[in-house]
């Protein structure tokens, strides 16, 4: 009996694993799914210009379009370096809907979490950014290992350049199409109104 005990435990544990790993591998995103009007941005997050996006940007978006359900955004990795490799992982492990709060303090805070002359430095950081976030629960060490997070992520950025020819970071693409005007507010919000 205590044999059988362990054996459906172990499952479970296993398959509960399994499951938060799979579960993390899709698109942190927000808006209605029947939206108009889908806005892709590819960004890295150690990318001062995405941190601008994200936190300029992206608030009046949210405000004219995406609460109103004429857009839908999605927030697509691509990270320029190691270092933005491993907050893209940390953010995929956070549970669903704390994925853009915790997004959104990583752009705010980006000044704070990636100084360090080590990647051991900035996942230091990273881990402290947890915790300061109260995401105590999350066992860095283990979200940065799995192996099909990288791969997902990894393959976000690559099927983005070869889709895209996306070189540089933030890249907008609105319903497929790159994004060719300057990065301010009032130039995307013309070219979303043209969608409506």
């Amino acid at each position: 009996m205590k044999k059988i005990i362990f054996v459906v435990l172990f499952l479970f544990l296993n398959l509960n694993v399994f499951a938060l790993e799979n579960s993390n591998l899709i698109d942190i995103s927000d808006g209605n799914d029947n939206a108009k009007i889908k806005i892709y941005t590819y960004q890295s997050l150690t990318c001062p210009h995405c941190a601008t996006f994200h936190n300029e940007i992206y608030p009046l978006l949210k405000r004219d379009f995406i609460d109103k359900g004429i857009l839908k955004i999605y927030f697509r990795h691509f990270p320029l370096d190691l270092a933005s490799l491993n907050a893209a992982k940390i953010v995929q492990c956070v549970d669903g809907e704390k994925k853009i709060p915790f997004l959104d303090h990583l752009y705010k805070t980006q000044e704070k979490w990636t100084k360090g002359e080590k990647i051991e430095d900035i996942n230091n950081n990273l881990k402290i950014a947890l915790n300061d976030f109260g995401l105590t629960g999350i066992d860095l060490d283990k979200c940065l290992k799995i192996k099909d997070l990288e791969d997902y992520i990894l393959n976000t950025r690559i099927e983005g350049s070869q889709d895209f020819e996306i070189k540089s970071t933030p890249t907008i693409i609105i319903n497929d199409k790159k994004f060719e005007g300057n990065l301010e507010y009032k130039d995307l919000k013309k070219a979303i109104e043209k969608l409506i």
